[in-house]
């Protein structure tokens, strides 16, 4: 059997040094040729395992975290983020679960007018992305998700986001979503929908917008 040790000490060192996840294709572009970069990643978690710092996937890459057990000690010590608006939490989530996801259908599912202050701050904060447009009269632009939205929440993929009772359980929908839903892969376009060009609409920043009703 081969000894990982070697390779998992310099995997170590480059994850401490790496500002995010850094993916298998990642480790090995900076590893010597050949390395067994998934036997190292196996064998430096089997080293982590039980401490207070342990090797997680995140984003489809690897970064060391707080243990879970632990994150209550660090209530102090972090920053706190910008919360999001009930409004924000629930687009966020019809984008997360419904991607690819119009505008429109979002309102849709809402059963209220999305302001634009709402789709902004959700652009800025890099959590979601306008990724393609509808094959639709109109070309609507169509919402997705980012790594970064994973990487925030602690998802190794969208395969990892929980159901929808945990989502309202924590505060994260406070609606009835419609039936179909499906988490496909964010970053490809559907059948239905063409890469975003150069020529998207520009979005003004009013993080004070409210959402509206709809009107009949």
């Amino acid at each position: 059997m081969s000894d990982y040790r070697e390779t998992a000490r310099e995997i170590e060192a480059l994850l401490f040094a790496a500002a995010g996840p850094l993916t298998e294709q990642d480790l090995a572009g900076r590893l010597p040729e050949g390395a067994d970069v998934m036997g190292a990643i196996v064998e430096l978690g089997r080293m982590y395992e039980g401490r207070g710092v342990v090797l997680a996937s995140v984003a489809g890459g690897w970064r060391f975290q707080t243990a879970e057990d632990l994150a209550w000690l660090m209530t102090e010590e972090r920053d706190e983020p910008r919360r999001l608006s009930k409004a924000a939490q629930e687009t966020l989530a019809i984008i997360a679960y419904h991607q690819p996801v119009t505008r429109a259908e979002i309102e849709a599912v809402r059963g209220v007018q999305a302001s634009r202050g709402t789709l902004d701050v959700l652009l800025e904060l890099g959590l979601v992305r306008m990724r393609g447009r509808r094959r639709t009269p109109g070309r609507p632009v169509t919402y997705g998700t980012t790594d970064a939205f994973l990487e925030h929440y602690g998802l190794a993929t969208l395969g990892d986001l929980p159901g929808m009772a945990e989502m309202k359980a924590a505060g994260l929908l406070s609606l009835d979503l419609p039936a179909g839903f499906s988490v496909p892969d964010p970053n490809l376009a559907g059948g239905d929908e063409d890469p975003l060009e150069g020529d998207a609409p520009e979005f003004h920043v009013d993080f004070l917008a409210e959402d509206e009703p709809s009107q009949p």
